[in-house]
C-alpha cells in the first residue's frame, strides 16, 4: 500500500487542502455580505446646550444674627409714684415726645404749690429787705445812723435774695418731677417691650418699656478675618433670615478688633425698615465684591458622583462621553464650570442620571453656541 505524502493530501479531483480552504471561503464570503447590518437603538432622545458665558457676582458667605440698631430703655424717672396709665403695647410704633404712660399727679402737685408759696414769701422778704437798705443809706447820708447799721441791711437783703433763688430752684425742682409723671418717647420707633404695670409704685430708674430707635435693625455677621481685608462700607449684601425671603442690605460698618478665640470679626448690616426680618432672628447672608465673565451651566446638566461633578458631552457620532469638570460659583439655577470643557462642547441639558457613558442618543434640539 503506498504511503500518502505528509505536507499535502490531494482530494479525489486532485486539489490540495489549501485551495479547498481558499475556495471554501470565497463560497461564504457573498453570503456573509448579504447579512443585513443592526442599527445600534438610541438609548435617549436629549437636548443639546452649549455652555454660556455669565456675569457672575463674587460674594462673602456669613451668618449672623439681626438686631436692634439702637434699643432705648424708657423708665421712670421719680420715685414712689404710682403708675396711673399705660396708653402704648409691644409692637405699637410711636413718635418722638409721645406720652406713653402716666403716674398719679396729687403729691406732685401739691408739693409744686408749696413751693410756690415759698417763692412768694422769699420775694416778699427780700423786698422787705432791699427796702431797708434804702432807708439805711438815706438816713446815713444824713447823718442818723452809723456804717454798721448799713452793712447789716445789706447783708439781711442779700440773704433773703439767695433765700430767694433757692426756693426758686425748689419750685423749679417741684415742676420737674410733676413733668416726669409723663413718660414720652425719646426717639419714634417700635416698642420692643413692656413691663409696666398699673397700679405699681415704682422706684426711680425702674425700666417701663424698650424701644428699637427708629425702627432700624441690623445683621451682625461673624466674617473670618482673612476675609475682612476684601470689605468695605457700602457694599451691598443680601440677606435672607431663618424662614423669610432675602432682604437687601448695605455694610455699615467692621468692627475694630477681632475674636480672639474664633478668630472671626463683625460687620453690621443696615436691612430695611420693613421686611420680615425680626431681632433676634438668626440670617444668613452674601455679601458682593464684584463680579466675573465665567463660563456656566444649567445645574440640570451637572451630575453629582462621590464629590466630583461631571456632564454628558455628545461626541461627533452622537454618542455620550462622560466629561469631569470643576465647579465654581452658583448664581441662580446656573454654575460656573471652571475647567474640564470649552465653549464649543455639546452638553446634554438634562436626564444625565438615565444615560452612561457610550449610550447613543437621539439629539431632539440644540441651542446655538455662545459667542
Amino acid at each position: 500500500m503506498e504511503s500518502e505524502p505528509t505536507a499535502h493530501r490531494a482530494d479525489m479531483n486532485g486539489r490540495t487542502a489549501p485551495a479547498l480552504l481558499a475556495a471554501l471561503m470565497l463560497a461564504i464570503a457573498p453570503a456573509a455580505a448579504d447579512v443585513p447590518q443592526v442599527a445600534i437603538k438610541p438609548a435617549l432622545s436629549v437636548t443639546v446646550i452649549y455652555p454660556q458665558s455669565s456675569r457672575l457676582p463674587l460674594t462673602i458667605s456669613a451668618n449672623g444674627n439681626i438686631a436692634a440698631w439702637q434699643e432705648a430703655s424708657i423708665g421712670a424717672e421719680s420715685n414712689g409714684l404710682r403708675l396711673a396709665e399705660v396708653r402704648v403695647n409691644v409692637g405699637d410704633v410711636v413718635r418722638r415726645g409721645q406720652v406713653l404712660a402716666t403716674f398719679a399727679t396729687q403729691t406732685p402737685a401739691a408739693d409744686l404749690e408749696v413751693a410756690r408759696a415759698a417763692v412768694t414769701e422769699a420775694e416778699a422778704t427780700l423786698a422787705e429787705a432791699n427796702a431797708e437798705v434804702r432807708r439805711s443809706l438815706e438816713l446815713r447820708a444824713a447823718g442818723f445812723v452809723s456804717e454798721q447799721k448799713v452793712t447789716q441791711a445789706l447783708t439781711a437783703a442779700a440773704t433773703a435774695r439767695a433765700r430767694l433763688e433757692a426756693q426758686r430752684a425748689q419750685q423749679q425742682t417741684r415742676q420737674l418731677r410733676l413733668d416726669q409723671t409723663r413718660v414720652l418717647a425719646p426717639d419714634r420707633g417700635v416698642i420692643s417691650a413692656r413691663s409696666a404695670t398699673v397700679g405699681a409704685v415704682l422706684p426711680a430708674g425702674q425700666e417701663l418699656f424698650r424701644l428699637i430707635r427708629q425702627g432700624r435693625l441690623e445683621w451682625r455677621a461673624e466674617v473670618a478675618a482673612a476675609d475682612l481685608a476684601r470689605l468695605r462700607p457700602g457694599m451691598s449684601v443680601m440677606v435672607t433670615p431663618a424662614g423669610g425671603s432675602a432682604l437687601p442690605g448695605r455694610l455699615r460698618v467692621l468692627a475694630p478688633t477681632v475674636d480672639a478665640q474664633s478668630r472671626n470679626g463683625l460687620v453690621y448690616v443696615d436691612l430695611p425698615a420693613s421686611g420680615s426680618a425680626r431681632a433676634g432672628m438668626f440670617a444668613q447672608g452674601e455679601i458682593e465684591l464684584g463680579a466675573k465673565n465665567g463660563l456656566t451651566l444649567p445645574q440640570t446638566a451637572v451630575i453629582l458622583r462621590e464629590g466630583f461633578g461631571y456632564v454628558l458631552r455628545i461626541g461627533g457620532d452622537n454618542r455620550v462621553i462622560q466629561t469631569k469638570v470643576s465647579l465654581g460659583l452658583r448664581t441662580g439655577d446656573r454654575i460656573e464650570i471652571r475647567a474640564g470643557l470649552d465653549a464649543a462642547a455639546r452638553v446634554v441639558a438634562s436626564g444625565g442620571a438615565f444615560l452612561a457613558d457610550g449610550d447613543t442618543v437621539r439629539v431632539v434640539a440644540a441651542a446655538t453656541p455662545a459667542k
